[in-house]
């Protein structure tokens, strides 16, 4: 029998595609709590009682301004991190519905990067498993 103590939480990120093929990536705010500086997909925590779908929508909306269509669940996976906490990540693919980016208070820069390139924009391992995982194509 797996540990039960700690903090079990869900978390989102969602790949977002223009119409070229490019990946959105949006950079964390030197004063973020969390990982301040650093690239990051659109996403964040599911509110308790939130539908996972209209969480992501929501997320997306909120740090990006962005419309999506064709979004997707295409993998998911798990760690627990520096504090003991179990996190559940869902990673979602869309196409953008505009390139108009208008990003919210948490994230001071954004890019369309190519698949190829964004590896070097992130050190996370989840990232990295997703972006192999999405066989990187178009939506």
């Amino acid at each position: 029998m797996g540990k039960t103590l700690g903090k079990i939480g869900l978390t989102q990120k969602a790949f977002i595609f223009d119409n070229k093929g490019n990946i959105l990536i949006i950079k964390r705010t030197k004063t973020a709590p969390a990982k301040p500086n650093a690239w990051d997909l659109p996403g964040g925590a599911i509110e308790f009682g939130e539908d996972p779908i209209e969480s992501i929508y929501r997320e997306i909306k909120e740090e990006t301004s962005l419309g999506v269509k064709d979004l997707c669940p295409f993998d998911i996976t798990s760690k627990v991190d520096e504090n003991d906490e179990f996190w559940v990540t869902i990673a979602y693919r869309a196409k953008a519905e505009s390139n108009e980016v208008k990003l919210s208070f948490e994230h001071d820069d954004f890019k369309w990067v190519t698949p190829e390139k964004f590896p070097k924009y992130t050190d996370s391992k989840r990232f990295l498993k997703f972006l192999n995982t999405i066989k990187i194509k178009p939506v």
